[in-house]
């Protein structure tokens, strides 16, 4: 006959863990919390810093933002978007533009202004005194490629330098600054 009013050693009170248990739990958390990090910073968002001031007044030197890493892979790019890629003449540098022209695209630059499909284009992301008037002859942007351009047009080096750049170097389309906490909003 069992004595139903005794516990047995093994079993302990609702609600209490032996410490190797505790420390189990408190290693699987952790690793889960670190694939989880790392699965978000891989293929959704990730955080970058603003190293320049060519996409002024926007975005600031040494801003953080959060980049979406995901939208591209089933979404098109879009005229106007701020996005991040690898620079077409050294890989291993990243730079952040604004699209300005999409493949097949003819654009036009006269005295600063910016023309595409023969339309002007309102850019009043540009202050007046980040503007220049530098000009471009007309061109048809390749399939595949996309024009881009610095919001600080007086000092940016953008596809006016170095050409349109290929979709395939575009890796992220930037969405929220969080740092310093007076620029903390949605990036337009």
């Amino acid at each position: 006959m069992i004595d139903e009013t005794q516990q047995p050693s093994s079993q302990l009170e609702p609600g209490k863990t032996t410490a190797p248990t505790r420390v189990r739990l408190w290693v699987r958390d952790v690793l889960i919390s670190v694939a989880a990090s790392f699965m978000i910073i891989t293929f959704l968002y990730q955080p970058v810093r603003v190293e320049g001031t060519s996409m002024q007044p926007q975005l600031r030197d040494q801003d953080r933002l959060f980049i979406n890493k995901f939208v591209y892979r089933f979404g098109s790019i879009s005229r106007g978007d701020i996005v991040v890629f690898h620079y077409p003449r050294d890989p291993e540098k990243s730079y952040i533009k604004r699209i300005i022209a999409l493949p097949g695209d003819s654009l036009r630059i006269d005295g600063g202004r910016v023309y595409v499909n023969g339309q002007r284009i309102d850019e009043d992301y540009v202050p007046r005194p980040y503007r220049d008037v530098r000009s471009m002859p007309e061109m048809v942007i390749p399939q595949g490629q996309y024009f881009v351009m610095g919001d600080h047009r007086s000092i940016s080096s953008d596809s006016r330098d170095f050409g349109p750049v290929d979709r395939d170097l575009i890796y992220g389309k930037a969405v929220f600054v969080y740092w310093p906490m007076q620029q903390l909003g949605v990036v337009r």
